[in-house]
C-alpha cells in the first residue's frame, strides 16, 4: 500500500484518494497532520515535527518511513535515510532553547 505523509493512499478512479475517508489527496494534503506524528504543517509549510532549519533549503521527516526521509542543504548537499534522521535529530535538538 502506498502512504502519502504517514496516510495510507489509493488509486480510485484514476484519483490519488485516501483510503480511510475516500478524500482526495490532492485537495486534502495541506489539511491533514502527518500521520506518524500528528503535527500539521508550518505556516511557512514545513513539516510540523521539523519547523525552519537552519542552513536547510528543504528537508521531509520521512513520516516514519526512513527510506523517505531526507535533507537539502543551501550548498544543495543531499542527505537520505537513516542519515538524514540522525542529522535532523541533531538540527532539531540545537533549535530547542
Amino acid at each position: 500500500m502506498s502512504k502519502l505523509r504517514g496516510h495510507e493512499i489509493e488509486l480510485l478512479n484514476g484519483v490519488y484518494v485516501y483510503s480511510d475517508t475516500k478524500e482526495s489527496t490532492a485537495c486534502q494534503y495541506k489539511n491533514r497532520p502527518c500521520g506518524y506524528c500528528g503535527k500539521h504543517y508550518t505556516k511557512e509549510g514545513h513539516d510540523g515535527c521539523l519547523g525552519t532549519l537552519e542552513n536547510v533549503m528543504n528537508a521531509c521527516c520521512g513520516h516514519g518511513e526512513v527510506n523517505d526521509t531526507y535533507i537539502q542543504f543551501n550548498n544543495k548537499t543531499i542527505i537520505k535515510g537513516k542519515e538524514a534522521i540522525i542529522k535532523l535529530e541533531e538540527l532539531t535538538f540545537k533549535r530547542k532553547p
